[in-house]
């Protein structure tokens, strides 16, 4: 679990990108080869789109390998996961499908009745045009209408009456028609027509997806088109910290107001119904220098506990952060110095909440070893009766261990990715304590694959 929500694969601070591929790719081989229902069931829990889509494809393509009831589960599993995943990456695992020349009887299935299941396939056909087509042609299907002409002979019709697709054909020569295209078509036509960007993106905004918005909204200010204009207040919670740390510092300070009501509002969404229930929360958040990520996932660890930070406020009663810097203003957080993460722990249980969340990557090392006894000492001899629930969140995966690096044998640690999984990871991580065995995490996982399935059914 906690390799498939922090890993993507990709660089981190302290291990490279190979490093990262060739150690996921042994969990997984060794969890499908050796616990292939525990497998199947963390798709049912929030683990990442890169992971969801390698969990998909391993078990399809080791149909073989499952008894009539497994793939019947694993089957209802994969097409609800396929379900909530952004389209791209739903088209990229088909064809990744196809490239592994995967095409059992279950795989076209499944292939099938998600393509059914889009909403519009002509606008999937226009955007995603290529994938659409190795799709189709790998599950064999037969699209009706005019889908068939437009995939595999699209300039041969002399005008469609799908008004997409027309509107497709018509944006080769005429330039008003790319303007009713998606985003990602019509930039495509605006460089064939050569049309300055500063326009284009102002007439392309309707257009935009709230995504789209926010990451276009800054160059789009450069250029002069204000009508790219994202509402932030409507931006997921992990999303929002890091179009905030992307800002500079006096961009960030010009429009404190703006940006910290986006974040509470973000946070109150995620906290729910919890909101103010957590009683007294103290937080220790790491802004080291490790907390820049890499250049693949810049300053995404210091993102998670920006958003770690907003959330944990709307959460508890009575709030204390401690940054590792000794910063006291959350919203010009960087990555910088080293992490006395023992330090801010001594300082945080000096307190005495009823919770310690500690977000970091685990990497103490001012002086190297103290996080780790301090939390030591405070569980087997000042607090066995866990009068204080610590628990440590790492938003990075560490390569060489298998896992996340945890602080110390006694504290559940737990893999986050996104603040607004916090609560159902600060549920989770007592199975990492080793409190709890095999038959409480298997009658968890039942719990989390009932209401996953049952959503869907809904």
């Amino acid at each position: 679990m906690n390799a498939a929500i922090t890993s993507t694969g990709q660089r981190e601070f302290h291990s490279g990108a190979g490093e990262q591929s060739l150690s996921l790719d042994f969990l997984h081989r060794y969890l499908l080869g050796n616990y292939r229902d525990l497998y199947a069931a963390t798709l049912a829990l929030d683990v990442n789109d890169h992971n969801a889509v390698l969990i998909a494809l391993n078990l399809l393509a080791t149909t073989a390998e499952a008894d009539p009831d497994q793939r019947r589960a694993e089957g209802r599993l994969i097409a609800r996961r396929l379900a909530l995943l952004p389209p791209p990456r739903v088209y990229g695992l088909f064809r990744e499908l196809r490239r592994a020349k995967v095409n059992n009887r279950r795989t076209r299935a499944i292939m099938r009745d998600w393509l059914a299941a889009r909403p519009d396939l002509a606008f999937d056909a226009v955007k995603y045009r290529a994938a659409v087509k190795d799709a189709v042609r790998h599950a064999h299907l037969r699209p009706g209408g005019e889908l068939g002409p437009f995939l595999f002979t699209p300039h041969r019709p002399a005008a469609y009456t799908t008004p997409i697709l027309e509107t497709w054909r018509r944006a080769h020569y005429e330039q008003a028609a790319l303007y009713k295209l998606p985003y990602t078509v019509a930039e495509g036509f605006a460089a064939k027509h050569r049309i300055a960007r500063a326009a284009f993106l102002e007439r392309i905004a309707p257009r935009l997806t709230r995504l789209e918005r926010l990451r276009l909204q800054e160059s789009a200010r450069t250029l002069g088109a204000d009508a790219v204009r994202a509402d932030l207040a409507t931006m997921p919670l992990t999303r929002l910290a890091s179009y905030v740390l992307a800002l500079s510092p006096d961009d960030r300070v010009h429009r404190r107001a703006e940006l910290t009501a986006a974040l509470r509002t973000a946070a109150r969404r995620s906290a729910g119904d919890q909101a103010g229930r957590w009683g007294a929360v103290v937080a220790v958040l790491d802004d080291s220098f490790s907390s820049y990520g890499s250049g693949h996932k810049r300053r995404r660890p210091l993102a998670v506990a920006l958003a770690c930070h907003f959330l944990l406020e709307a959460l508890a009663s009575e709030y204390t952060p401690l940054w590792l810097s000794g910063r006291s203003d959350a919203l010009l957080a960087r990555p910088y110095g080293a992490t006395p993460l023992g330090e801010r722990i001594l300082d945080g249980l000096d307190r005495r909440p009823e919770r310690l969340l500690i977000v970091s990557d685990g990497w103490d090392n001012s002086p190297p070893g103290l996080a780790g006894e301090v939390l030591r000492i405070w569980r087997t001899r000042l607090d066995p009766r866990h009068t204080c629930a610590v628990v440590h969140l790492n938003p990075v995966y560490d390569a060489a261990d298998f896992d996340v690096r945890r602080l110390a044998p006694t504290v559940p640690t737990a893999g986050i990715r996104d603040a607004e999984n916090l609560v159902a990871l600060v549920e989770l991580a007592q199975f990492a304590e080793g409190r709890t065995g095999l038959f409480e995490l298997r009658a968890h996982l039942a719990r989390r694959i009932e209401e996953f399935l049952r959503e869907d059914d809904a």
